[in-house]
């Protein structure tokens, strides 16, 4: 199971009914957070959730309204106690981005460690799952990205007892371990049968609509994309700051056949998004105009 909380759906500046556009989710004990806007501890608290737990913190870009709440979210991790370290992932720069935010929370008690992402698409592998980062098109360096939870094959009771393996080492199999017993080596290819599908999660925020995009939220359980712009009087404004309208995001829902998709990131103008839904609807019926705090459960599809 897959949890995904869309924390945030605001751009440019924290409103009092709406903070900053900010992604929470959690999987197998981990927690992921992609962006870090002003507001996003509240954000969080307000869901129930806590920061303490984060394993991997994502940066879609260096714009204020994107990173601007790390220093306090460090400190809060940090009077926690916490000693792990963490991990994040952004575009080339992030070390020394972070590190001058860091002026006003420069003690902490845990390591933080840097991955900077300079190919146009880049996959990074976890215990169970991994991130993909994929470059989008705004008006500086920017990325967006999936979080897929892969699905081994079913175990296969039948070959497993047919090949004599006792069952304390099944679960070793199961995880994708290799297993030795009297001699012989037993592969989990000998036992699992093919890959089923997983869970994919895409998330986009400030970007003109792109083939990169489109390609890689292809088949996405979930698409939360930026929709700034709600009026069609605002295309060409769109157009010059590098953004993209709520019916631009429908269009690449609709083309990369995904499941649902959830609209995030509006202009402080945009103040009843739910308004415009009945025209996105048209082109992408399965459209929310998310609001903050929204979630779900993925689960994987039954057999």
């Amino acid at each position: 199971m897959l949890d995904v909380c869309l924390l945030g759906t605001g751009g440019m500046m924290p409103l009092p009914y709406r903070w900053l556009t900010s992604l929470m989710m959690r999987f197998n004990g981990k927690s992921i957070l992609i962006d870090c806007g002003e507001g996003t501890q509240i954000a969080m608290k307000e869901k129930g959730w806590s920061p303490n737990p984060i394993d991997i913190i994502c940066f879609t870009h260096y714009h204020a309204d994107h990173i601007s709440g790390l220093p306090g979210m460090l400190l809060t991790m940090g009077n926690a106690e916490r000693t792990e370290p963490l991990l994040m992932i952004g575009p080339k720069g992030l070390q020394r981005v972070v590190n001058a935010l860091r002026v006003i929370a420069p003690e902490l008690p845990f390591e933080i460690q840097f991955m900077e992402l300079e190919e146009t698409s880049q996959r990074i592998q976890f215990d169970g799952f991994y991130l993909e980062a994929f470059r989008v098109n705004h008006n500086v360096i920017c990325y967006g990205y999936n979080m897929v939870v892969e699905r081994g094959g079913k175990f296969q009771l039948d070959k497993a007892m047919e090949l004599g393996i006792p069952r304390q080492h099944w679960s070793y199999l199961q995880k994708g371990q290799n297993v030795e017993f009297e001699g012989r080596v037993y592969t989990p290819d000998m036992v699992l049968g093919g890959a089923r599908k997983g869970l994919k999660v895409t998330y986009c925020t400030d970007s003109r609509p792109t083939d990169s995009i489109r390609e890689h939220a292809k088949d996405a359980d979930l698409f939360i994309c930026e929709g700034m712009y709600g009026d069609p009087e605002n295309q060409s404004k769109a157009k010059d700051k590098k953004h993209m309208t709520m019916y631009e995001a429908a269009n690449l829902a609709k083309s990369a056949g995904v499941k649902e998709m959830w609209l995030t990131h509006y202009s402080p103008s945009v103040i009843r998004p739910e308004e415009y839904m009945k025209e996105v609807k048209k082109i992408f019926t399965d459209s929310v105009a998310a609001k903050d705090g929204r979630s779900v459960e993925l689960k994987f599809a039954e057999e």
